[in-house]
């Protein structure tokens, strides 16, 4: 497998590069947007394979997600790849604007209608008719050519896991991610999207996100760190069958209600050694690649991103994490890129 990490900016991925890390992923927020962050690592890295880990799916036309990949591919041709998520129901209804309901449905058909502008070839109409796109694109300026970027979605649960063996590339893997997680939901899930079994279906491309912090000038706060991000994905009830599935209720429901009270070290408190030790690599060098070892069969079969935590967490300190993770890639065989 390659392992990346989120991007921390041009002067820690050129240690990252040099010192073994064949990817980069842009992430999106409020404060971040996907693609003007890939345009940055496109532009400050070399062979790495590069792309959105995930870029909100609608908040953008079909025309815009391959409009910007389409211009990136020119600076970082072979190199790309387009992660999709379908974001929280929140986020879509009270951030974006857009028609909350049915997400599942509704990013299949955005992955085809995307490809239908990435394939397009010069001369030929791009089209397509759905349920949410209706598109029937005459582009006269020879600006086009197929292109094959691979696209992947963020999978938590089987549904979307599912979708993504039947209509993607490929899947995203939370950093939550566990073992069980990916061998018992995720992987079964995407075989029968496949339509397959697990002995005749396609390879499906598999990255995923790693919670990462080390120091070893301070480790007990790198794990306080990975506890609180732990502590703060999983205030989310999107991920209940994930709780559900490895018997994690009752401390989930001590940091909820921590949570609410504001009371982050509680928050902290109440992830289990358990919960720690199935989901993040933290702690001290030698802890984390002890760890690290031990998850590898726990791991994304592709890319592994090395995700520093980022609740509560300053960009200092995560560019600081970002740096103590390159002494991990020793821990398990890499891939080079291409």
């Amino acid at each position: 497998m390659r392992f990346g990490m989120p991007w921390p900016g041009p002067e820690v991925a050129r240690e990252a590069e040099d010192a073994g890390v064949n990817a980069f992923c842009a992430s999106e927020f409020a404060d971040h947007d996907a693609y003007i962050t890939l345009a940055e690592i496109v532009a400050n890295t070399r062979e790495a394979l590069v792309g959105p880990a995930i870029a909100y799916a609608f908040a953008r036309t079909p025309y815009a997600h391959a409009t910007a990949l389409r211009q990136l591919h020119g600076a970082a041709p072979g190199r790309l790849f387009l992660g999709l998520g379908s974001a929280a129901f929140r986020i879509n209804r009270d951030w974006l604007g857009v028609p909350p309901e049915r997400p599942v449905a509704r990013i299949a058909e955005t992955v085809a209608a995307v490809r239908a502008w990435l394939h397009a070839e010069n001369g030929e109409k791009v089209r397509h008719s759905g349920e949410f796109y209706a598109i029937d694109a005459d582009v006269r300026a020879p600006v086009l050519g197929r292109l094959d970027i691979p696209v992947l979605l963020a999978a938590f649960n089987s549904g979307m896991a599912r979708t993504a063996g039947r209509v993607a590339d490929g899947v995203i893997g939370h950093g939550l991610f566990t073992r069980s997680w990916w061998n018992e939901v995720v992987r079964p899930a995407v075989v029968e999207g496949t339509g397959g079994d697990a002995a005749s279906a396609a390879p499906c491309l598999e990255h995923g996100w790693i919670i990462t912090a080390v120091d070893d000038t301070a480790p007990e706060r790198a794990i306080a760190d990975a506890r609180r991000m732990i502590a703060f994905y999983l205030t989310v009830r999107t991920y209940d069958p994930f709780v559900a599935h490895h018997g994690w209720e009752s401390p989930v429901e001590q940091l909820r209600a921590a949570f609410r009270a504001g009371d982050t070290d509680a928050m902290a408190k109440a992830v289990t050694d358990e919960m720690l030790t199935e989901i993040a690599v933290c702690g001290t060098t030698a802890e984390a690649r002890a760890t690290l070892a031990a998850r590898a069969d726990a791991l994304p079969r592709d890319v592994g991103y090395f995700a520093p935590p980022t609740y509560l967490v300053g960009r200092r300190r995560r560019a600081a994490y970002a740096r103590s993770s390159l002494a991990l890639l020793e821990a398990l065989p890499t891939t080079p890129a291409p």
